[in-house]
């Protein structure tokens, strides 16, 4: 697998991260019948404008690379306010699932939101999706 760093996410990263994104979740796309059409939102369909707005209203990002500057993993935190934290695009790349980056991840999103007064993260998923249900729940949500 390499070494992996787990870092801040730059500027300069976002365009290789919103590739990544929409890689790592096509998967379920896929496997729920997703489209641009019945879920524009999914990460998915993640247009690069919308990180780059992401990352220009300060959400916090932090991705795992590999080799130094190869995303494959990625999460967002936006701050909603009264110390409520919404993480969004929590992913992994497909090849890199099961080592322990999402849950590397989840984990920076808590200290995260705790390090800025924090009390709450909120998540949303496809309630279908039982196994990814399952590993938040595994996870402490």
């Amino acid at each position: 697998m390499g070494t992996l760093i787990l870092r801040e996410v730059r500027a300069n990263d976002l365009d290789a991260c919103a590739a990544m994104i929409r890689e790592s979740f096509m998967t379920v796309a896929k496997e729920f019948g997703l489209t641009p059409e019945n879920c524009a939102t999914n990460g998915a369909f993640l247009p690069l404008e919308r990180l780059l707005n992401d990352f220009k209203n300060g959400n916090i990002m932090f991705g795992s690379f590999a080799d130094g500057d190869r995303p494959v993993g990625f999460m967002q935190l936006r701050d909603k306010g009264e110390g409520v934290f919404s993480l969004e695009k929590l992913c992994v790349l497909p090849g890199y699932r099961h080592d322990g980056i999402g849950a590397v991840l989840l984990e920076k999103a808590r200290t995260e939101a705790i390090r800025l007064g924090g009390h709450k993260i909120e998540i949303g998923i496809i309630e279908e999706n039982t196994r990814l249900k399952d590993w938040y729940l595994l996870n402490g949500f």
